[in-house]
Formats: structure tokens, C-alpha cells, sequence
């Protein structure tokens, strides 16, 4: 916690300084932001309101880069001029703050101006100091002629979407990424009157929906554990399987648990299967939380290479990949990942498929999901396994199952939700769901 002696300047610039460091772990390190923020030293020493308007500057940073960093480009008095990482990062939050968060300008251009002084950057005080005035003189004409959603979207994702969706889809996907995602919760049961009492409203998809901000834990009911955090499409394919009492089921790659606790919550004995220990140390407390525990049976093991005692029911698998569904929750994603990443992971969810089907009885029903929006992540795998294993055959999704959304589903019969859809009420992660059953 800050000193009772320390300044409101020196405050501002341990804020800032923070945020820089923060920033360059990601972009530099390439160390994606939410383990760089649990990793950060000078965070803890900031008030809460502080570490709070540090999140939501890199954030609003890494979500609006495209746009920041050609806005930099353009002020610059000689176009096409490299600058060093940490100048070009003090200015990148210099401008998020006079661009997009409405920071007075003194205190923007003031404080990067310091924390260039206090980085050993004097020699760029003058240009810090020149270009951030201008973008604050010149806000309003830079904003209107940027194409925010195209300049904020790398080559390779707008090009992929665009090839995989079309250009009308694309561009409703990126203009979404442009603001924050709302909070999703799902409940056990008796939606109706957690909505009235979480001041939310009942999507057409069965979860709950209200504005981002807040803390979670102070929300009503949350010690009561009727419900949990889940975003809405991310809620989607646990309930495929219809009536689970009383079936045993496997969870892989299940960390941190919103699929498990929705298997366990329909009545299913659940294995979840996840190969980091720490993060099934926090599902059992998520599960023990929601009084779901006694239900719930946990495994540290790599999926590709674990087999379960005996073939059961139901398996889900929610298969590691390039996350590039959820830029808006995490913005990070559009400047971590890349094309050799997906085909990466792609290798990993073949793998991954393939053990699940032997995971099953005959009879049985596998959902197989990705909160990606690359095909290679979703549609190509179920080709491939349906090519390579006969025995597995495709179950249709149908709109009520979805809520009467019938523009979740393709022609095959998958869910394919993009943060396009529900785009008047705050749009939805991208994801992919497809059912299939073993046959013989």
C-alpha cells in the first residue's frame, strides 16, 4: 500500500511505471497479460484503485494498438522513424490515456514525460512531450479518419476470418473487440430469480447477463454458490448432452471448472482432467464453493497421455488452442499468437480428439470444443476424426438447443458462435462446439 506521505505525483508515476513494466512484459516478453499481472512486484504496492486503473490502461492499450501506435506514427515529425521500446511504450499509454480514457492532458503528458526522466530516457523528453500534445490537440480528426476495428486486427486474423466468415461477419467480429465483454454467469438453477436478484437479464441461451465492473466475490449470492462466472457461448456445449443423472463423465483440460461444475450440476459423476496441479487446486475450491465437490473427482495428468479406469458416458473436451475467440476479454491474444500457433495446437487437439473417442462407451456422446474462431481449430478437426474414426458419427445441434439462435449453427450441425452475434446486447466469445456419438 502506498505511504501516507507518498504525493499524488509520485503516486501517478508509480501507476505509470507499473503499467509500463506490465506493458512490456507482454509485448516484448511476450508473456501473456494475466501472468504477467500476477507476477508483478510493483503492483502490490499500489492502492486498489491504482492497480485498477493500471489493468484497465494496458488493457485499453493492448485492445486499441493498431490504432495508438499509427496515431504515434502520424505525430511523429519524421513518418517512418523507429524509436526505442520504452519510449515508444511510454507513448503508447501516454495516448490510450489522451485517446480513449478522457485523462486530462496535463496528467497524461506530464507523467509520461516523468517516467521518461525516471527510465533514463532524457533525450526524448522534448519529442514525449511534442507528439502527446498534438494527439491531445488533434484527437477528434485522428479518430475520424481511422478505421478502428481493420487497424486494431493483424493481417493474419483479419485475413483468416475474412476467408472463413466474409467480410460483413469480420467486420462485426473486430468492431466488437473494440469494447469490454459484459460479465456471464450461470446458475444451477432457478434462473429467473437470480436474475432479479444479480440485476441481470436471462439470455435466450439460459445465462445470465450483466455489466462489466465490480468485484465478483461481492455480488449477491456469490457465497451461496448458485452460480458461477461463464461467459454465455462458453456455456454452450456442456449442455449438448442433455439429461447426465446418474452417468459418469470426463472433463479434459478442465481447469478452472465452469464446464465441470456445469456436468456435476446435471447430475453427472465427473473425472476432470487437467495437467497443471495449481490449476485444479483452484477448481476444487471453485467446486467446493458451488457445493459441488462430492460430485467431482480431479486428475493432474496430461490428456494426450492418461487413460481412465473403465469407458464412460460423456466426454467433454475443451481442447487447448489459440483462444483467438476471447481478444475481447483478452486482448492479448491478437499480439501473442499467430499462424504457427494455431497449426501448433492443431497437432495437440488431434491428439487430443483421437483419446478422447477411446475415453468412451459405445453409445456414448463426445463434445469437442474451442474458443477459437479459426477453422483449423474446429471444423478441420472434426473432419479429420471423422476421416480417420468411422465409429464416430455426428449429432446435429439443433436451434432449441440453443435457445432458438439458429445462427449459431452451421450446415453440419456445429456451434459456431463469433463475438458478431448478440452483438445489440454486447456480443459473445467466439467458440466452436461440434457432438458426435461412438457407434459400434
Amino acid at each position: 500500500m502506498n505511504d501516507a506521505t507518498t504525493s499524488p505525483a509520485d503516486s501517478a508515476l508509480a501507476t505509470r511505471g507499473a503499467a509500463l513494466d506490465l506493458l512490456f512484459n507482454v509485448l516484448a516478453k511476450r508473456v501473456p497479460f494475466d501472468d504477467a499481472w500476477d507476477a508483478s512486484r510493483p503492483l502490490r504496492a499500489l492502492e486498489p484503485r491504482d492497480r485498477a486503473f493500471v489493468r484497465m490502461l494496458v488493457a485499453t492499450t493492448l485492445r486499441r494498438l493498431g490504432q495508438i501506435d499509427a496515431a504515434i506514427q502520424g505525430s511523429l515529425n519524421k513518418q517512418g522513424q523507429q524509436l526505442k521500446a520504452v519510449v515508444q511504450d511510454i507513448l503508447r499509454l501516454g495516448a490510450a490515456q489522451l485517446l480513449f480514457l478522457g485523462t486530462p492532458a496535463h496528467a497524461a503528458v506530464d507523467t509520461a514525460v516523468e517516467l521518461a526522466v525516471a527510465r533514463k530516457q532524457h533525450p526524448y523528453k522534448g519529442l514525449i512531450n511534442a507528439v502527446l500534445r498534438r494527439l491531445d490537440r488533434e484527437r477528434a480528426s485522428i479518430l475520424a479518419e481511422q478505421d478502428a476495428g481493420r487497424l486494431n486486427t493483424p493481417d493474419w486474423l483479419w485475413l483468416s476470418w475474412r476467408k472463413t466468415y466474409g467480410t460483413a461477419l469480420t467486420r462485426a467480429i473486430v468492431e466488437t473487440h473494440l469494447g469490454e465483454a459484459p460479465l456471464d454467469i450461470t446458475v444451477k438453477a432457478n434462473a429467473a430469480a437470480w436474475a432479479e436478484r444479480l440485476e441481470a437479464t436471462v439470455l435466450p441461451t439460459g445465462s445470465l447477463r450483466r455489466a462489466a465492473g465490480g468485484q465478483v466475490t461481492e455480488l449477491s449470492g456469490f457465497d451461496e454458490g448458485g452460480w458461477w462466472v461463464q461467459d454465455a457461448a462458453a456455456a454452450i456445449p456442456a449442455r449438448l448432452f442433455g439429461d447426465l443423472a446418474g452417468r459418469d463423465a470426463i472433463d479434459l483440460c478442465a481447469a478452472p471448472g465452469g464446464k465441470t461444475a456445469q456436468l456435476a450440476a446435471a447430475g453427472a459423476q465427473v473425472i476432470a482432467v487437467d495437467r497443471s496441479e495449481k490449476r485444479l487446486v483452484r477448481l476444487s475450491e471453485n467446486m467446493a464453493r458451488l457445493g459441488l465437490g462430492a460430485r467431482v473427482t480431479t486428475v493432474a495428468a496430461d490428456a494426450t497421455e492418461w487413460r481412465p479406469d473403465a469407458v464412460v458416458d460423456a466426454v467433454l473436451l475443451d481442447a487447448p488452442c489459440s483462444a483467438t475467440g476471447t481478444i475481447r476479454r483478452h486482448p492479448d491474444v491478437a499480439r501473442l499468437k499467430s499462424e504457427e500457433d494455431v497449426e501448433k495446437l492443431g497437432r495437440i487437439q488431434s491428439r487430443l480428439l483421437y483419446r478422447a473417442v477411446d475415453m468412451l462407451k459405445p453409445g456414448g456422446t463426445l463434445v469437442y470444443c474451442t474458443c477459437s474462431l479459426q477453422a483449423e481449430e474446429g471444423e478441420s478437426q472434426i473432419t479429420n476424426l471423422l476421416y480417420r474414426r468411422p465409429e464416430m458419427q455426428v449429432v446435429p445441434v439443433t436451434a432449441d438447443e440453443v435457445g432458438g439462435l439458429s445462427e449459431l449453427l452451421t450446415p453440419d450441425g456445429y456451434v459456431r458462435c463469433t463475438p458478431g452475434h448478440l452483438a445489440e446486447i454486447g456480443g459473445m466469445d467466439g467458440f466452436f462446439a461440434a457432438r458426435l456419438r461412438r457407434v459400434g
